[in-house]
């Protein structure tokens, strides 16, 4: 008799060819269209008449598609054939090993061949693919009782796959105080650059590789790097909020007008992403660096920004960023505070 039942949905999956495709939810309720994805949780169809209709998976009674769909089961096995739902399970009309039965709680995914495609791209992207980021731009000028120019210019790239993300970012602050005999003729002189590489362990824990650098003309730094390596736990990560805490160790080497000096440090952070509305990203880090080879000493860094879309390819952005030093040079300031504000220009490769 079972074999009878099968027989009967393979049947019906190839008779159906040309119709769309079609779930039936345990109410009695029937929608029809094309199906495009399912995370085992909710399952996306297009309608003509609605569009795009997201459906509990576990409302769903029975899933009949025409068009070939691409099933990853709990087993880690992947199927791909028109699907029909018989004796309460899912079966798969594939091309070369015959119907495929599974019971519909065994499905993980359901992809279509867009989604398919998509995915498989996703898992083995080429490294000039799949990064996304902005350029910011500002700039201010004033003439007449005072003579100044402000110029300040930032970039930011990410490019994130299902195994590991890459992200480079850039700040830079340049100001001048144009009047005759003004003193200092340069008020702000400062670059921040660097980039991190992440690789996931498993879903919840990462490896990390990074290098920052920074100059401030003002305080007589001419270079700092910070080579460094840890990992990191992704305390949350949904569809609006991620959350990653991260521990490590770095070398540091710092290069003053003054005075040189090279020293390993802990690195203890915290890296917030939020989106706040759907056209409004924001985005915190707190990072503390203890210098291991003097307990006193210790270097601070606190960043926030904020991106709010006007269009798909412009925005405002402003960004806040304090760096603390415990012992910069004699008659430094321990505080570098860094504000900047202008046009976002974003862009997808």
């Amino acid at each position: 008799m079972k074999r009878l039942v099968l027989i009967a949905g393979m049947l019906l999956c190839f008779c159906l060819q040309g119709f769309a495709d079609q779930i039936v939810l345990k109410n009695g309720d029937r929608l029809s269209g094309t199906i495009i994805k399912s995370d085992g949780k909710a399952l996306v169809i297009k309608t003509d008449y609605a569009g795009e209709v997201t459906v509990q998976f576990a409302a769903i009674d029975q899933i009949t598609s025409t068009q070939p769909l691409h099933l990853t089961l709990k087993d880690g096995k992947t199927v791909a054939g028109p699907v029909a739902t018989a004796d309460g399970n899912v079966v798969v009309a594939t091309g070369g090993s015959g119907a495929v039965t599974s019971p519909k709680a065994e499905i993980v995914t359901i992809r279509d061949d867009a989604e398919q495609a998509a995915y498989v791209k996703a898992l083995h992207p080429g490294l000039t693919s799949g990064w996304a980021g902005g350029v910011n731009v500002g700039f201010a000028l004033t003439r007449g009782n005072s003579e100044t120019k402000n110029l300040n210019l930032a970039f930011h790239a990410l490019r994130k796959t299902s195994n590991d993300q890459i992200k480079v970012y850039l700040n830079s602050v340049y100001a001048t105080n144009d009047a005759p005999g003004a003193t200092p003729a340069i008020t702000a002189d400062a670059i921040q650059s660097g980039a991190r590489y992440d690789r996931n362990i498993n879903p919840r824990t990462f490896g990390y590789g990074s290098g920052d650098f920074q100059t401030d003309d003002l305080q007589n730094l001419n270079l700092r790097s910070v080579l460094g390596a840890g990992f990191g736990y992704h305390a949350m990560k949904s569809g609006s909020t991620t959350i990653d805490l991260m521990g490590g160790i770095n070398y540091t080497h710092e290069s003053y007008t003054e005075f040189s000096r090279s020293f390993p440090a802990a690195t203890l952070g915290e890296d917030l992403t939020y989106k706040w509305k759907p056209n409004t990203v924001l985005t915190q880090s707190l990072y503390f660096f203890p210098d291991l080879t003097d307990g006193g000493e210790y270097r601070a860094t606190f960043n926030f920004g904020a991106v709010t879309k006007i269009k798909k390819w412009l925005g405002w952005q402003l960004a806040f960023g304090d760096i603390y030093v415990t012992n910069p040079p004699a008659g430094k300031k321990q505080n570098d505070i860094l504000f900047t504000t202008g046009l976002n220009f974003s862009f997808v490769h």
